[in-house]
């Protein structure tokens, strides 16, 4: 997958110019983050893959992470360790790592990781022990954690794992099965495969009343 991209980026403007955002945006979290960890606020700890990056937006600023952020009246200072590209297996072995070596522990925790681990039946191979474990490992009743809106058998095990959590009050969900990120027009980013402004919108829409649930709870 990655090599057609490559070559998909080489020939379409929309996946070249998305694909440049990657790396600015990866040093504009890092330094936020470094912002954020001496700021005496209440972090937010944001897990996942290129999405919580806000790869496919005007600015970072159009990400989902900071539009619901703003919505909130800005509460948190965001820790952004996700990265682009990032499957189960990097959110495991990397970012919590990360998390757990920060100077406080975060207010909020948020995960939206899968997709990239969806893309063939080779990478699907063992997703929904991994993705158990990183269930495990979330700091309870401080943690949201998206679905998968895939159909396939492991997407399926791992919204069963994610419902299974929530049930035992551990975790809090953020659903992105059935319409919830519908109609797609209008929605996605210039490479036609990433969200725009308007599709992270939705996603921080979905995301909203999970994480207003952990302020409250």
């Amino acid at each position: 997958m990655p090599v057609l991209l490559d070559v998909a980026a080489a020939v379409l403007p929309g996946v070249r110019r998305v694909r440049a955002q990657k790396e600015p945006y990866a040093r504009a979290w890092a330094e936020a983050g470094r912002t954020a960890v001496g700021s005496g606020r209440p972090l937010w700890a944001a897990l996942g893959d290129s999405m919580t990056q806000g790869i496919g937006a005007e600015t970072i600023t159009g990400g989902w992470v900071p539009q619901l952020n703003a919505r909130l009246g800005e509460p948190f200072a965001v820790v952004n360790l996700s990265a682009s590209g990032a499957r189960i297996a990097d959110v495991l072995d990397d970012q919590l790592p990360r998390l757990l070596a920060l100077p406080s522990p975060p207010a909020l925790v948020t995960v939206l990781v899968g997709a990239n681990d969806m893309l063939t039946p080779s990478r699907r191979r063992g997703t929904p022990a991994r993705f158990a474990d990183l269930l495990a490992r979330l700091p309870a009743g401080r943690s949201v954690v998206a679905t998968l809106p895939r159909g396939n058998r492991q997407a399926r095990e791992i919204n069963a794992l994610i419902e299974a959590a929530t049930a035992h009050g551990e975790i809090h969900l953020a659903e992105l099965r059935g319409p919830a990120l519908a109609p797609l027009r209008g929605s996605l980013a210039v490479d036609w495969f990433h969200p725009n402004d308007v599709g992270y919108a939705r996603i921080a829409g979905i995301f909203e009343a999970p994480v207003r649930a952990t302020l409250t709870g």
